[in-house]
């Protein structure tokens, strides 16, 4: 009997309509394009505005149109992660509120929260799924709404994050495409540089956390820097060592976008030239779990069955990771 692999058969993503520019970051905070582009790369994001919205408003649109891509009833899923920071609400799981949703009746779902690097850990669990024979279909959706958690009063963190978020479908393939290797990281001591001081168990929300705006993403941008410039490339080198590629090898990286100074970084790292690495942190910022999903997104019409692909992320935690995978499909 042939080896089972999750491979990738369809991908699809959802960016809010509004357009936050640098130039309207200008009228909020200290700040100017100059700055923001020559640091981060970042151009605009997208926010979800509108009473009642949250991240499964985001998730529910590519979901939908994922199950049309690739011809799926909402019956036939056997189970939807959600990879996300900014949840609906504590309980239940947004993943729930998304199958709900969708109409995927005979789906269980649960979310993971790993940060940035959430649709990598999601992509990876869900994959075993696959590979153990229990399922046939599974959805991998990464998607936050970053917007409900920044402070647009801290230009350390308003001018990086947007809302957005994709999904793809796994199914099983006995010709070896899919996800060949993964190597998954997380390392606690990095908490203290990247996090949300209040909201959660260990420190209620009250009014004097409110006050204090302690429910908001916090961030020690150099630390944070530094970190993810090590971790990301160590990792995508590290992979790419052990599975015996080459800069020649890989068609594609498939960076987190948090800064494109770290994407740079990686890259070279890799000894892949730009025109191989995918970006569009300049449209959407840093939608933490749907980066990579939309960046599969945009580009499905340039990859190639056989492609090698190589996603890389870094978050909050700190976490940290990077799967290697054969591309199962053509442009269609």
């Amino acid at each position: 009997m042939s080896k089972i692999t999750a491979a990738i058969t369809g991908v699809s993503g959802y960016v809010p309509d509004y357009v936050l520019t640098n130039k309207e970051l200008e009228t909020m905070v200290e700040t100017n394009d100059e700055w923001i582009t020559s640091r981060t790369g970042i151009k605009e994001r997208r926010i979800l505005k509108g009473e009642g919205q949250g991240t499964s408003h985001i998730a529910v649109p590519a979901v939908k149109e994922l199950l049309k891509k690739t011809n799926t009833k909402p019956e036939e899923i056997d189970l939807l992660i959600c990879a996300t920071t900014t949840p609906d609400m504590v309980f239940p799981a947004t993943a729930n509120l998304i199958t709900a949703e969708v109409g995927a009746v005979n789906a269980f779902g649960y979310d993971l929260q790993a940060a940035c690097s959430g649709f990598l850990f999601a992509l990876a669990t869900g994959s075993k799924f696959i590979e153990s024979g229990q399922y046939k279909k599974v959805v991998v959706v990464g998607a936050d709404k970053m917007s409900s958690i920044v402070d647009y009063t801290d230009r350390a963190t308003c001018i990086i994050f947007g809302d957005g978020g994709g999904a793809v479908m796994l199914e099983p393939n006995t010709e070896g495409f899919g996800i060949q290797d993964s190597i998954l990281k997380s390392d606690g001591t990095g908490a203290p540089f990247l996090h949300m001081k209040a909201g959660g168990s260990r420190k209620p929300a009250t009014i004097e956390t409110v006050q204090a705006r302690e429910h908001y993403a916090f961030q020690e941008g150099q630390q944070v820097f530094k970190f993810a410039v090590k971790g990301m490339a160590d990792v995508s080198a590290e992979i790419m060592e052990r599975n015996h590629l080459t800069g020649e090898d890989v068609a594609w990286l498939v960076p987190h976008q948090a800064n494109k100074r770290i994407i740079e970084a990686t890259a070279n790292r890799m000894g892949l030239d730009n025109e191989k690495v995918m970006l569009n942190i300049h449209k959407y910022g840093n939608t933490t779990s749907g980066t990579i999903p939309l960046c599969l997104w945009e580009y499905e019409n340039q990859l190639k069955k056989g492609d090698n692909l190589i996603l890389a992320a870094f978050g909050g935690g700190f976490t940290w990771g990077a799967i290697y995978l054969k591309w199962a499909y053509d442009p269609k």
